[in-house]
């Protein structure tokens, strides 16, 4: 699903709602959504998951072209860990799927 998607969806769903306000609030949540993991706060959604930070440590890496070595430094990456109620929503509709066949 993507944004514009997911804009169309709130706006389909609550008829009070226009475009203009449900992207609005759906840039809201993400701008602070993205504050938070700037920040360095981990964010947790219940029944859906968890977003944080984890750290990767300065390495040496080759560059694939050449074969010389090169400097990577450390960074912070976004991590997504789904909680368990999606897990098992996902994995029942994995289920059902593979029954069908």
């Amino acid at each position: 699903m993507t944004k514009s998607e997911l804009i169309d969806l709130l706006a389909a769903r609550y008829g009070q709602l226009v475009t203009k306000d449900a992207e609005q609030a759906v840039k809201t949540i993400l701008d602070a959504m993205s504050q938070s993991l700037v920040s360095g706060e981990r964010i947790e959604i219940r029944g859906f998951g968890s977003f944080g930070l984890n750290h990767r440590p300065p390495r040496l890496g080759r560059n694939p072209k050449t074969g010389e070595k090169v400097r990577v430094p450390e960074k912070f990456v976004p991590h997504f860990k789904a909680g368990k109620a999606l897990r098992d929503q996902v994995d029942f509709q994995d289920q059902e799927s593979a029954d069908k066949l």
